[in-house]
């Protein structure tokens, strides 16, 4: 019997490795993402630190000056929470647009594979029609014998 080989193989592979591309695009993408989160969480803890030390030093015999240093220095964390929060939302942007590509190469690469399995499905009934008149033949020529 003769084996089963596709013609465009080696565009299934592709496909395939176009997807795998695109999976290690969108994990490192959210990746990116997650660190970017985790950045402005922690610039967001440091700004209520400084904000309740400022408040208790409003409350005790401290300088204006130190108070002034400190409002200017919470205000630089609110300018840079703000870039932060810029940078994560350009973050989910690349995230949904690698989640896009994504499914635009899996539906790519399922297309593919069921040309591929159309195509094993017509190799497989070609075969058993092909089996079947051998063995139909084989019962010919023995009913021929057989008969004198």
């Amino acid at each position: 019997m003769a084996k089963f080989r596709y013609a465009y193989e080696k565009i299934v592979g592709l496909k395939a490795s176009e997807k795998r591309q695109a999976e290690w695009m969108l994990s490192d993408a959210i990746g990116k993402l997650q660190t970017e989160q985790m950045s402005l969480d922690q610039l967001r803890s440091e700004r209520k630190q400084w904000e309740e030390r400022l408040l208790e030093l409003s409350a005790a015999a401290v300088s204006l000056s130190e108070l002034t240093t400190i409002q200017h220095y919470l205000d630089h964390l609110d300018s840079c929470i703000m870039n932060k929060i810029a940078e994560v939302h350009q973050a989910k942007g690349v995230v949904e647009q690698s989640r896009s590509h994504l499914g635009t190469k899996m539906k790519d690469e399922k297309v593919w594979l069921q040309a591929k399995e159309r195509e094993f499905y017509r190799f497989r009934q070609a075969s058993l029609v092909q089996e079947q008149n051998e063995l139909d033949e084989m019962a010919t020529v023995r009913f021929m014998i057989a008969a004198p």
